[in-house]
């Protein structure tokens, strides 16, 4: 009786004491579990490209269309974004804008994250190749250099749906009126004047008369036509 009495008061700590240790160990559980949801969306991976934003270049075409393009990150892919415009063809007419769209997953090229500089300033050479086939042609890429053995979806592609030509007639020119015509006006036959007439008389006179009379005819005929004339 005694033993018990001894013993029992040690037995109700002991008892008590793992009671507690187990509670602490509980709410130490559930607090760590409370900071692990807590810390979970600060570790989240942030969306975007960054790399996407240092793509931008520009080139001509026919050295008559200047051209500027830039790259924009839109969720795992990358768009190009093409303007054109030729500013002589709005005075002479022709196509005077063009605006299209270029789509390309590069992250899975190894050198566009490694060498990005050099990655866009190879895809501006390659808009410069393309040439008149800018917007138009679909079946040609837009490749880098460095990404040649990348998968094909790594190369930017032309959204033939986002293409877009505007054209503009040119201005009227402004010609001057020729000059007028001169009218051909025929000349008035000439009528033979009194005096014109009186020498025609003289000569056939002195055609006529002949031998000792035509001093005479002369000087009768010279006296007609002074009076006249």
């Amino acid at each position: 009786m005694l033993f018990l009495t001894t013993v029992a008061p040690w037995l109700l700590l002991a008892f008590l004491g793992q009671q507690v240790s187990l509670s602490s160990g509980a709410r130490n559980k559930h607090r760590g579990a409370d900071k692990t949801v807590t810390a979970a969306p600060d570790k989240a991976p942030r969306s975007g490209d960054k790399s996407a934003a240092n793509g931008r270049g520009k080139f001509s075409i026919n050295n008559n269309m200047q051209c500027t393009w830039g790259a924009k990150a839109v969720g795992d892919a990358v768009k190009l974004s093409v303007k054109c415009e030729d500013r002589e063809a709005r005075i002479k007419g022709g196509v005077t804008d063009i605006k299209c769209e270029y789509n390309g997953k590069p992250q899975s090229c190894a050198g566009y994250k490694s060498n990005n500089k050099s990655f866009w300033k190879q895809v501006a050479r390659a808009f410069k190749k393309l040439q008149g086939k800018v917007c138009s042609d679909e079946s040609k890429l837009v490749r880098a250099g460095i990404c040649k053995r990348a998968p094909r979806d790594a190369h930017f592609k032309l959204d033939i749906m986002s293409s877009v030509n505007l054209t503009q007639s040119g201005e009227p020119e402004t010609h001057l009126p020729p000059p007028p015509q001169a009218r051909a006006t025929a000349a008035a036959p000439v009528k033979p004047t009194a005096c014109t007439a009186r020498v025609n008389h003289l000569k056939t006179a002195e055609e006529n008369c002949s031998g000792s009379w035509a001093s005479v005819c002369n000087f009768f005929l010279t006296m007609l036509q002074s009076k006249d004339c």
